[in-house]
């Protein structure tokens, strides 16, 4: 249960939000079908495309290494993936960043001896404050190609920045992309988004869902710091069994690292 206090807290900062804030972008599209489809269409400029299902925050573990949270994820009928991310730094949305999702998305939708013909198209875009790529347009695709030949390669993974530097000319894009700096629904173009961003700013359902998310992430952040601070005091005691002679085998049994930590 939320306190008072902490509530009024959450709806000053939820005030301020705007789709370009990860935890307000994330809450906004998820298992929002029909805006989720309204972004890819112009995105993509492909108005085929039918979301079957949007989550927000989406956690993708990784035992041998770094895991990730995804702004958006979505799956269209049938079984194609997309990530949106929303960036306002420029280190947040460097190639190798957009390169890493795309490859986790991968390997963990191929099950346990399926064929590598299994593997549906990705999508990895990222929607940036700034010019990242330094293209000066606001959309730029980025497909591998056979250099030889300049044939696309057709892996099946596309990554597409949109660059919202741009977004003050008068395209369809641009508008959109205008409206994810609005803080305030009254400023929006699009009055069907104007009205999501109402619900979850001023409706009391809206806020709570708002609240419930910024706490459950707060708690998340907190774990974490925890269990990093707890695994850096482990490795100081190790160290210090260590060099007064215990064996490694009791040091592991008694102090919770593995014999490869």
């Amino acid at each position: 249960m939320i306190s008072k206090n902490k509530r009024k807290r959450y709806q000053k900062t939820i005030a301020k939000f705007c789709l370009m804030d990860d935890t307000f972008m994330a809450k906004f599209f998820e298992n929002n079908i029909e805006d989720t489809e309204f972004l890819l269409h112009l995105i993509l400029e492909d108005d085929k495309i039918r979301v079957e299902k949007v989550i927000g925050q989406y956690a993708i573990a990784n035992l041998q290494g770094h895991s990730s949270r995804l702004d958006i994820y979505a799956v269209d009928r049938y079984g194609n993936h997309f990530n949106v991310e929303v960036q306002r730094t420029n280190s947040g949305a460097t190639p190798k960043r957009a390169r890493y999702h795309a490859d986790m998305i991968d390997v963990n939708h191929l099950a346990a001896g399926e064929d590598y013909a299994a593997l549906k198209e990705t999508y990895v875009i990222f929607i940036t404050e700034h010019d990242v790529l330094q293209e000066d347009r606001i959309i730029s695709r980025i497909e591998r190609t056979i250099q030889e030949s300049g044939k696309l390669f057709n892996d099946g993974s596309h990554i597409i920045y949109v660059n919202c530097a741009k977004r003050g000319n008068d395209s369809e894009l641009a508008r959109l992309m205008q409206d994810f700096f609005c803080s305030n629904p009254d400023d929006m173009h699009n009055k069907k988004l104007a009205q999501r961003a109402r619900y979850l700013k001023f409706n009391e359902g809206g806020v709570t869902e708002m609240c419930e998310l910024m706490e459950e992430l707060a708690r998340e952040e907190a774990e974490r710091a925890a269990k990093k601070a707890t695994l850096k005091e482990k490795r100081r005691i190790a160290k210090g069994l260590l060099k007064d002679g215990i064996s490694v085998a009791i040091v592991v049994k008694n102090i919770g690292l593995s014999n490869e930590e």
